[in-house]
């Protein structure tokens, strides 16, 4: 009986090693070896077997890479900046968070691209679909609603772009609230008016 159970024994450890060498190795043991094997031919990286993508300088990965597009259909981020600094400001307001745009619809900053009456868009005042450039001359906040009506149009007039704006009125309490939820705080702008008390 004790030769029976010693080949049944190993018969179920040849099982579960023919059951381990079947089953397919985890991907990521076969990347860092494929990975490493990479690493170790090019002069200027690790040649240790653990070395890993990580352990280069994330820039010098990129220095040879040029963008297909020089002109991307959106704005980078720098230009948006500017783009918001160029939208009037709202008096009382900060303005780092509240502008108007030039249709005089009030925008809040927290609320890009959403259809709603506070909402806004990065437009091309010339359409991109039309030659126009993703540069800061050619930038503008609109209210998002106005934008998706201008669509690529060019020879739509400031009246018929008023009609389709999206018309709220925003008290100053419920500009305070949406502030204290977007941002956890209120802060008004350097021209607040009202009483100082000293």
């Amino acid at each position: 009986m004790s030769g029976a159970g010693n080949a049944a024994g190993r018969s179920s450890s040849s099982t579960t090693e023919r059951r381990r060498r079947r089953r397919p190795t985890s991907p990521l043991k076969d990347r860092s070896a494929t990975t490493s094997s990479k690493l170790s031919s090019s002069p200027k990286r690790s040649t240790s077997p653990s070395a890993t993508l990580l352990d280069d300088d994330p820039v010098a990965l990129f220095d040879d890479y040029t963008h297909p597009n020089p002109n991307p259909r959106s704005f980078p981020h720098s230009v948006k900046q500017k783009c918001w600094e160029k939208a009037d400001k709202i008096k009382g307001r900060d303005p780092d968070r509240w502008r108007r745009d030039p249709l005089g619809n009030t925008i809040f900053r927290k609320l890009v691209g959403c259809p709603g009456c506070l909402c806004h868009d990065y437009d091309h005042i010339v359409p991109y679909s039309k030659g126009g450039q993703s540069t800061l001359e050619n930038c503008q906040v609109l209210q998002a609603t106005v934008n998706r009506a201008k669509g690529n149009r060019t020879g739509i007039s400031r009246a018929d772009l008023m009609q389709k704006s999206s018309y709220c009125r925003v008290s100053g309490r419920d500009m305070d609230l949406l502030e204290l939820s977007a941002y956890g705080n209120v802060r008004h702008g350097p021209d607040s008016g009202g009483c100082r008390i000293q």
